[in-house]
């Protein structure tokens, strides 16, 4: 429809055609009528189960008598928290309403229309869109097999248009890690110009046997300054629904980050709760191995009654399967009150709870003419 008297001008205001192109985010129910239905359980959003820690409840508490002001506009307590927890200032911290919004951030810094973005795929859904928004060239390169990144794949496919490259490690969906001297010598081929974002979301379950992390990132930071580490309070912390992230980066770059964000976005209950979380460092490592030893006995389960599951560093596990045996897979946890999250064409992502929640998985995936 157009204006009767401009024919060329439309009637009503339309979005921009990248907008428009973007896809929608579509989030699953359980079955209606589904069997164990009353017992429900959403396993697709990588949420932890864990309730909030008691002294994050009383932080939020204490806050939540003073909602009618406004929140420290530069988040400085929270930066200060984050950047003595990791051995740097408070200059090299940014922070933002979850990391995808820190990632929004980084990209409007960083890119100019035209500008490319390098990360690869499958990955976390977010990458592309936020690099259409901000008028980036996505460039995504194919995972390995193995289901984790092709880091030398990544590396030819960097040009002096890119300005941007983005690692999810562990990688979301498929949970598989990228090892310390991969990173190194990717590091060491990437040009100084170009940012390279380390998404850690899941960084807190990538832990080896004694509990230690698995990668060194800060190391690699300190030794990589076009390195920027990107983490949240959405996971292992159980702040998703307080909605904060932050980056550590070079002072130049968490500056533009900082400009870059939506003035007062980090609520003052997100800001305390956050504080308060890493002040209890000793009860979230607990949470953390429960879910990590949870994690081995769901892939042992799992491998044992016949199906590939690659190795996760994350509070979740992968399932590769073509879309026929994604739609079987994810009929069948929905019978059963389990919500899991499919990808078309690639797999099924199933976020770890209680054991008692584990074991209806792996019940699941013994069923016999699930694979016939």
């Amino acid at each position: 429809m157009t204006d009767s008297l401009n024919p060329t001008l439309p009637t009503a205001p339309r979005l921009r055609a990248t907008v428009a192109a973007l896809p929608g985010y579509g989030s699953g129910r359980p079955a209606p009528g589904a069997r164990g239905a009353e017992h429900a359980v959403g396993l697709a959003s990588n949420e932890s189960h864990f309730d909030p820690l008691p002294s994050v409840l009383d932080a939020v508490t204490q806050v939540a008598a003073r909602l009618n002001r406004y929140p420290d506009f530069a988040s400085l307590e929270l930066r200060s928290a984050i950047a003595r927890h990791h051995g740097v200032s408070a200059e090299e911290v940014a922070v933002g309403t979850g990391s995808v919004a820190v990632l929004q951030q980084i990209v409007q810094a960083v890119c100019d229309a035209g500008d490319e973005a390098v990360f690869a795929w499958r990955s976390f859904e977010a990458y592309p869109i936020v690099v259409a928004l901000a008028g980036a060239t996505a460039v995504p390169v194919a995972l390995r097999a193995d289901e984790g990144h092709d880091l030398d794949a990544m590396a030819a496919a960097v040009t002096e248009h890119t300005r941007l490259v983005l690692l999810c490690s562990p990688n979301n969906p498929t949970g598989v890690s990228i090892g310390q001297a991969e990173l190194e010598r990717f590091l060491e081929r990437v040009p100084a110009g170009v940012l390279v974002v380390l998404d850690e979301a899941y960084t807190d379950y990538d832990v080896d046997a004694a509990g230690r992390p698995a990668v060194d990132s800060l190391a690699l930071y300190r030794a990589h300054p076009n390195l920027c580490l990107l983490r949240t309070f959405s996971k292992a912390h159980g702040l998703a629904g307080l909605r904060v992230g932050y980056a550590v980066a070079a002072p130049a770059i968490a500056e533009g980050l900082r400009r870059a964000a939506i003035p007062f976005g980090v609520s003052a209950m997100a800001e305390h709760a956050a504080v308060a979380s890493l002040a209890a460092a000793g009860e979230l490592r607990e949470r953390v191995a429960a879910t990590v030893s949870e994690r081995t006995r769901v892939l042992e389960g799992i491998r044992a009654r016949g199906w590939v599951s690659p190795p996760s560093g994350t509070n979740f596990v992968w399932l590769p399967a073509g879309d026929r045996m994604r739609e079987r897979l994810i009929a069948a946890f929905a019978e059963e009150g389990l919500l899991v999250r499919g990808y078309p064409g690639d797999g099924v992502r199933i976020t770890l709870a209680d054991p008692a929640t584990n074991d209806r998985i792996l019940a699941v995936l013994a069923a016999p003419g699930l694979r016939a």
